[in-house]
């Protein structure tokens, strides 16, 4: 049986063809963003309520399934491939990641959704003056991942989306913990891209202004830092950074790094926005070998890697009813 890596979201066969990302016309509906985003083929737009009863912002785009026998060569159901759940950093929304990579792994067979936090995109704003707090933010992500996805998905969270991500790793439920209700639904996984690290960093102040509110209170958010520490075995995390990203440098990515235990890997020739960079392909072609502390990371993958034949992964469990 093949290997399926968590790393290896990042490594595509070049053997499946491109999906075509044809836009979609935009509908004829007052919008919240001034320029609205233009739907790619296949994608759809939803609203799902929070407990707030205020909506949250999702694109959908369910993946693909390829009937070539020759290149649908492993199972590609809930169960081996895990949904990926995408949260946008601050003067972002769902749109960011639409753009190129819910088309991408859509093309391997994944189930994707880009959350627009609230204020942000087309998502409702909250009557305070800030759309929330790192652990509110990280509190409606778990609620769209606990009312609709039947299987722990792989979160992967940019900048200060990926601070939101290491709040929800630090509050996520496990079988231990299962008594303990007001903890976060389990996952397949979590990539940081460009991650603000776990102390947070000097390019907070560029958030008292955001896409249409600021998406955190700093004051409070400061309050928040570092996040809390989890067990090092706890949830799987790839840490991936930009090599030209001016935001997040070298010694974020390294803390990040340190964080959880893992070797963060430097994507050569992108930037900090690495979703949207013109060379956005590249964070999808890694090319380095798997680090030994990256062992543990055999949980999906888009494809099969032939020299990785022997090793099975178990699949992602369904929530506790």
């Amino acid at each position: 049986m093949a290997a399926f890596s968590l790393l290896s979201l990042f490594h595509p066969d070049p053997s499946i063809p491109k999906m075509t990302t044809k836009p979609l016309a935009v509908l004829n509906k007052a919008y919240k963003m001034q320029v609205p985003y233009e739907l790619k083929q296949g994608q759809k737009r939803l609203f799902h309520q929070l407990p707030s009863g205020l909506n949250m912002e999702v694109i959908e785009q369910k993946g693909l399934v390829l009937a070539d026998k020759e290149i649908n060569r492993g199972p590609r159901n809930s169960e081996r491939n895990p949904p990926l759940v995408f949260v946008h950093g601050s003067y972002h929304a769902a749109w960011c990641w639409a753009e190129h990579w819910l088309p991408f792994f859509s093309g391997f067979g994944f189930d994707s959704y880009a959350v627009s936090l609230l204020g942000q995109g087309e998502s409702d704003a909250p009557a305070s003056p800030v759309a929330g707090s790192l652990q509110t933010h990280a509190g409606d992500v778990a609620d769209f991942i606990e009312k609709k996805l039947t299987f722990p998905p792989v979160l992967l969270g940019h900048s200060f989306g990926g601070l939101i991500i290491q709040c929800y790793i630090a509050n996520i439920r496990n079988k231990q913990t299962l008594e303990k209700k007001m903890l976060y639904p389990d996952l397949a996984g979590a990539v940081l891209v460009c991650s603000v690290p776990p102390s947070g960093n000097s390019y907070q102040a560029l958030m008292k202004e955001s896409s249409r509110m600021p998406l955190f209170d700093l004051r409070k958010l400061n309050s928040s830092l570092p996040v809390p520490s989890v067990p090092k075995s706890s949830i799987e995390v790839l840490v991936l950074g930009a090599n030209d990203d001016f935001i997040v440098d070298t010694e974020g990515l390294n803390e990040t790094g340190r964080f959880y235990g893992v070797s963060p890997i430097c994507v050569e020739g992108v930037a900090h926005d690495m979703m949207l960079d013109c060379s956005w392909e590249k964070g999808f072609y890694l090319k380095q070998s798997i680090p030994s502390s990256m062992s543990l990371f055999l949980i999906v993958s888009p494809m099969v890697l032939a020299e990785e034949d022997e090793v099975v992964s178990p699949s992602p469990e369904p929530y506790p009813s």
